[in-house]
């Protein structure tokens, strides 16, 4: 019944992009993506504009993890690294024809803070403006900022509509690209922008297709119906390979998989059950039959391209004996059938995860019959991506198989200064755990301008986290795109801003 119903939606699918394609250029790009989109607001949605090249930030960050001016020409930081100086480029309008001034940024970046997102963990005083300069006054140093300038969170859109995101349908950002329609949350289409201040897009227009299925994201890349679909799984790849039309590339990315724990939950709190359930995990298998990505397996959090983060010294393998013997020591013993009870009470938990990156669900069916070996009952539940952060905030998470992008700014330094605020966590970081070690490591790497020191710094904390595990690794993520031959100038972000479709051609 699963397969006939998956047969229906992909045929819908393929249908409906026929249909679309027939009645428009051919040269248009077609995209499949895993994720939905459900407006405008770019705290929540800002990922999708910026990848399709709908909205700039101030700055950009190269794979090498370096920092450009983008939207800002240059800038200016103070001796004591408090007042930042930006210039604004002079010759860039949004689409609706408002040129993009200081001011203009002023209220976006003004905006931006008044919603969730990372630019709030940034010490800001003032933002003002003086002669064209975007001013920024900071109470402390904050060394990640120019990192931080760069997210998809604070991309320039038009002040005209500024505040008014239920009212509007499309983004009207500074980008080589403009939204020529939006159907929340499955389809938009861009096309080019005649007057974009850079270097024009080559193909006049894109579309994108949200779709959770990968196997019939890479179905229709192999028809004909989508030129490019992202996240692929690995089965999928395999089909693939033998297709004439469609090259399949692998990219290594600063994400990990990870488990995250509620450490408030009575059976997850001591570090022992956590150092136990992660000596349980078969990593090394998990890697190569599942992911199909030998040498991916992960016993820390950050991978070996995050050299400052990475602990080279760092050695750990799967023993299930010392596991147990880890849960007998915290007063659980094993039933007739193998389970832990412990007061007459079973250890059972449920682990949530989503289906947007492929390889999720089958890794945690993995995970389900490894932990039954060590003798905990695990239920998955496979739900949308956002049920992790509502059951983080209602604290009914037991356990949740994520996917986490560390490199989204350059250095994760950003991204665990905002989980480890609170000992609350983050909605995709740590729940419930408290480490005033972590926090003052992370708040003097903010101040930090000497690169050994940093590094050094950096090291104390990957390695607290390697022992307490707050959140326990299993996998370094690839980044799996079927391309078809008809495309070329095809690159990839590792960092995930930009899909680069300006620099892309197609070719009938």
């Amino acid at each position: 019944m699963k397969k006939i119903l998956l047969i229906v939606v992909i045929c819908i699918i393929a249908i409906a992009l026929y249909q679309h394609r027939q009645s428009q250029d051919t040269t248009q790009l077609t995209i499949s993506g895993p994720f939905e989109f459900n407006g405008t607001d770019l705290s929540r949605d800002g990922f999708l504009y910026s990848r399709l090249g709908v909205t700039e930030s101030l700055t950009r960050i190269l794979p090498d993890g370096t920092v450009q001016p983008l939207l800002a020409s240059g800038w200016t930081p103070s001796d004591d690294g408090l007042t930042w100086r930006f210039r604004i480029r002079s010759d860039v309008h949004f689409h609706d024809g408002v040129p993009l001034d200081a001011e203009a940024v002023r209220q976006n970046l003004e905006g931006a803070r008044a919603k969730p997102g990372v630019i709030r963990q940034v010490p800001i005083e003032l933002i003002a403006v003086n002669n064209n300069e975007l001013v920024m006054t900071l109470s402390r140093p904050y060394s990640p900022l120019l990192s931080v300038l760069a997210h998809y969170s604070l991309g320039m859109v038009s002040p005209v509509t500024l505040g008014q995101e239920t009212d509007r349908t499309a983004v009207i950002g500074t980008g080589a690209y403009q939204v020529s329609m939006a159907h929340p949350p499955h389809k938009i289409e861009v096309t080019q922008n005649p007057d974009y201040w850079g270097e024009p897009a080559h193909t006049h227009s894109v579309s994108y297709l949200a779709g959770h299925r990968s196997e019939s994201r890479a179905l229709l890349v192999r028809s004909g119906q989508a030129d490019i679909a992202y996240s692929i799984d690995p089965i999928s790849q395999e089909g693939l390979s033998e297709s004439k039309k469609v090259t399949v590339h692998s990219f290594a990315l600063p994400r990990t998989v990870l488990l995250k724990l509620n450490l408030a939950h009575p059976q997850l709190r001591h570090r022992a059950v956590r150092q136990a359930i992660s000596l349980a995990l078969d990593r090394e298998g998990m890697a190569s039959t599942v992911l199909r990505l030998p040498g991916s397996a992960a016993y820390q959090l950050f991978s070996p391209s995050q050299s400052n983060w990475h602990v080279d010294t760092l050695k750990r393998e799967r023993n299930l004996q010392q596991a147990k013997t880890l849960m007998m020591q915290q007063g659980w013993s094993y039933d007739n059938k193998g389970w832990l009870v412990r007061d007459g009470q079973p250890f059972t938990l449920t682990l949530v995860t989503y289906a947007n990156r492929p390889e999720l669900p089958v890794l945690a069916t993995s995970i389900q019959n490894q932990l039954a070996l060590l003798g905990i009952r695990v239920e998955v539940s496979i739900d949308n991506a956002s049920a992790i952060p509502a059951k983080h905030h209602d604290n009914t998470l037991d356990i949740a198989l994520i996917a986490r992008n560390f490199g989204m700014m350059g250095s994760p330094l950003p991204i665990l200064y905002d989980d480890f605020s609170s000992p609350r966590g983050s909605d995709w970081g740590h729940m419930n755990w408290d480490s005033p070690e972590i926090r003052t490591l992370l708040t003097q790497l903010l101040e930090v301008s000497d690169p050994q020191v940093a590094r050094q710094l950096s090291q104390q904390v990957a390695q607290i986290m390697a022992d307490e595990l707050p959140v326990i690794p299993i996998a370094y993520s690839h980044q799996l795109i079927a391309v078809s031959k008809r495309v070329s100038g095809f690159s990839f972000d590792p960092y995930e801003i930009d899909y680069r479709l300006k620099e892309m051609k197609i070719h009938d």
